[in-house]
């Protein structure tokens, strides 16, 4: 999620562009490629039958496009969704027009309802939200967060997990970062010291810190269907419901865990470490637990005046996370409360990774380290710790989606780093798939995700692609490695971007959201924006980052992003190669240069962020924008992909040919919400009787979520049913459904 294209609010994600490699990109290979004689011929490219057989096709090209020589699938005949309910062959509800009112609008017979907006209390005992008051910080361990994001559903069946239960379930969701305006509505008081050193220049009060902190995490809720049998309430009191903070004490598991790089004076063996922070999106175990996210954490932290107290090395490390010297974001600044004003000795200063003692142990330089995982949470066990699975590697997490599992097979997770520049991942686990692990908690993930091979993606200009291994004593990570010495795999891990830099990883615009295709297995990934593009020698366009021009008056770049995905080398998601095409192009429909994939008024759009294909194979695109918001607030789209190299050939503005997935129309993708003015529509889960769609609206502006009669707006989640009770998407079937 994170930025708001240029805009920020105060307290939001630092904008975070520390890669100064020049690898090679999506960007400059495909210069050399993609002519239609090449690709017509069969080049070294991937063809179809390589992955799914010969299978029928649907659909062609224009005349005046040239046409990628791959077959449509039929994805209705493919493999069948939960309880037989397959994919619909068009989407039949009527688009939701632009909006930019200050209320949400969702597609007609459909009902959006506000429910566990910030502040909202946990258990009982502790006040309602009241407007122009601030909480206390303590009562936010009992409260929702703020700015909810990623999230997932689990139906519960007695104390248990159980994957086909809706009558009951718990709601799990992060609460990725705070809007301080909300949570201090008489001020965000900051105390200006001009004679203190560059970093405690600005101070904040203890309260005010020890609130936000608290703010920040993941919520767990137990929800009851209503009486009525439409939607859900909040079970108040549950014994499951919880928060998990930045306070909360959380375990190193994996490779990294006893590492000297995260020995901090907190933990000086290295195993644990406190808080979770930053948490974008989300996503769920094949063995139901939660993985959930850290993305920005670099806001939280300081770096004082230390390189000279430091190793080359060390100090590279840092810089590549963008922790330089003198650095404090303007936005937290937790560090800076009184040592005098906090609860326990370093409450604060914590979050300074400055190296002042003698050794690691004496400070905090190394609790930067512990920060930037996936992070399991088991929610049915309240007295679990959170793991921090850090084989799976250290960087700006957006969320984490695993392949369809096979018996006998590895599990395989997949991610993107959030930044402009950087790389998408897949984590290959060593021990192979039982289905008896299903509700083992904890343990299986101790199982599958503390040992395996990271993998960086790599993208060719023949139209394929590689997955590098990131693995210590290969390909230059070792301590030889010049730019930063790789001793061992702890280090490869902790600075998994260095070590991808190594390998010669491909620059992505912002890779995000990442989901598989249920019926494909092909995986999908949101590449947000990247005002960078075409604008910086190192970043130039390529054909998986073809676009660079001038929108609102401001420099090149690619102001709305596109969504990429890949079909691993003969269906099997531990392959070593793949193939990929470029999905769709988010663009406004009058941008016509821009418009590759020809959306129209109905389906338009610009900077994908979250993304979604629920079991039936529907792919829900959610918005994070700031170059459209002047026609359209943000955005939830319903879509109906087809699969990789089922389009053409084109060539952008910029000259950059590129491989472009079947045009959009009226039945294959469609706007089914549109969100209130000033927000970011994020977040998504659907229950397993499909009859409840959840999703998250942060940073709202006006008076959207507040208490009836008051004037703060609230991040909060909708809960979105049809008028009649019947499955989402209903009228898209050819059948009556409701009894499925």
């Amino acid at each position: 999620m994170t930025l708001l294209n240029d805009k920020q609010n105060l307290a939001h994600e630092v904008v975070e562009d520390s890669n100064p490699t020049h690898n090679t990109d999506f960007q400059s290979i495909i210069n050399r490629r993609l002519n239609r004689r090449s690709i017509l011929k069969g080049g070294t490219g991937l063809t179809a039958a390589a992955f799914f057989g010969a299978l029928p096709l649907v659909g062609c090209a224009d005349d005046d496009e040239s046409s990628i020589g791959r077959p449509i699938v039929n994805n209705n005949a493919a493999i069948p969704a939960q309880g037989d309910l397959k994919r619909p062959d068009t989407l039949k509800f009527k688009a939701v027009a632009h909006s930019t009112a200050e209320t949400m609008s969702v597609a007609e017979g459909y009902k959006a309802e506000i429910i566990l907006p910030l502040g909202t209390p946990l258990i009982s005992g502790i006040d309602d939200w009241k407007d122009n008051r601030e909480q206390s910080a303590e009562s936010f361990d009992w409260r929702m967060g703020d700015n909810h994001d990623g999230m997932w559903f689990f139906g519960k069946k007695g104390h248990g997990y159980d994957a086909k239960a809706s009558e009951n379930g718990l709601l799990v969701m992060n609460h990725e970062y705070v809007n301080s305006e909300e949570l201090s509505p008489f001020g965000y008081h900051v105390i200006q010291d001009n004679n203190a050193a560059p970093i405690f220049k600005n101070r904040r009060l203890a309260s005010d810190v020890r609130r936000e902190a608290n703010c920040h995490g993941v919520a767990v809720v137990e929800m009851t269907r209503r009486a009525d049998g439409i939607g859900y309430e909040m079970v108040l009191n549950s014994k499951y419901n919880r928060r998990i903070t930045s306070s909360t004490q959380s375990q190193l598991a994996g490779p990294v865990a006893g590492s000297d790089l995260v020995k901090t004076k907190f933990d000086p063996t290295g195993f644990q470490t406190r808080g979770i922070n930053n948490n974008c999106g989300a996503g769920l175990s094949p063995w139901g637990t939660y993985l959930t996210t850290e993305e920005n954490f670099l806001g939280v932290f300081a770096r004082g005046q230390d390189a000279s107290r430091l190793t080359a090395a060390q100090n590279y490390g840092r810089k590549r996370y963008g922790a330089t010297e003198n650095f404090a974001s303007s936005g937290y600044l937790w560090h800076t409360p009184e040592a005098k004003d906090a609860k326990i000795s370093d409450e604060f200063s914590r979050w300074d990774m400055t190296a002042v003692g003698a050794t690691a142990t004496d400070d905090y330089r190394n609790g930067f380290n512990t920060f930037g995982y996936i992070t399991e949470i088991d929610p049915f066990d309240q007295h679990s710790m959170p793991q921090k699975r850090t084989a799976l590697g250290r960087f700006a997490h957006e969320n984490c989606a695993y392949a369809p599992v096979e018996q006998g097979k590895p599990v395989v997770f997949y991610m993107g780093d959030d930044a402009r520049g950087e790389y998408i991942y897949k984590f290959v686990s060593k021990a192979l798939w039982s289905n008896k692990d299903i509700g083992a908690g904890l343990k299986a993930g101790d199982k599958y995700m503390n040992e395996g091979t990271l993998y960086v993606a790599i993208f060719h200009d023949d139209g394929s692609g590689e997955w590098q291994p990131l693995v210590h004593g290969q390909n230059g990570l070792d301590a030889s490695n010049s730019v930063l010495p790789f001793n061992g795999q702890d280090d490869v891990l902790v600075f998994a971007r260095a070590a991808a830099d190594t390998l010669g990883a491909t620059k992505m615009d912002r890779p995000e959201w990442v989901t598989v295709s249920p019926i494909t297995g092909e995986v999908y990934v949101t590449l947000t924006n990247n005002k960078y593009r075409g604008e910086r020698d190192d970043q130039p366009v390529s054909a998986t980052n073809p676009r660079s021009y001038q929108a609102r008056g401001k420099a090149r770049g690619n102001d709305n992003g596109h969504i990429i995905r890949w079909a691993e080398a003969g269906g099997d998601h531990a392959a070593m190669s793949f193939e990929w095409d470029i999905y769709l192009f988010a663009a406004p429909s009058a941008l016509s240069a821009e418009n590759l994939s020809q959306l129209n008024d109905n389906n338009d759009f610009s900077s994908p962020d979250g993304l979604y294909f629920d079991p039936r194979g529907v792919l829900w695109i959610q918005t994070d924008d700031g170059a459209y918001t002047d026609t359209s607030s943000c955005m939830l789209l319903a879509a109906l992909p087809g699969n990789v190299s089922d389009g053409t050939l084109k060539t952008t503005s910029a000259g950059q040919q590129t491989r472009v997935g079947m045009r959009a129309n009226n039945d294959n993708i469609k706007r089914f919400f549109v969100g209130p003015e000033g927000c970011e529509v994020t977040g998504i889960t659907l229950t397993p009787d499909f009859k409840t769609l959840f999703i998250n609206i942060q940073h709202p502006s006006n008076t959207w979520g507040a208490v009836a009669g008051g004037s703060t707006p609230r991040s909060a989640t909708v809960m979105i049913t049809r008028e009649d009770g019947d499955v989402i998407l209903a009228e898209s079937f050819a059948t009556d459904v409701r009894t499925t």
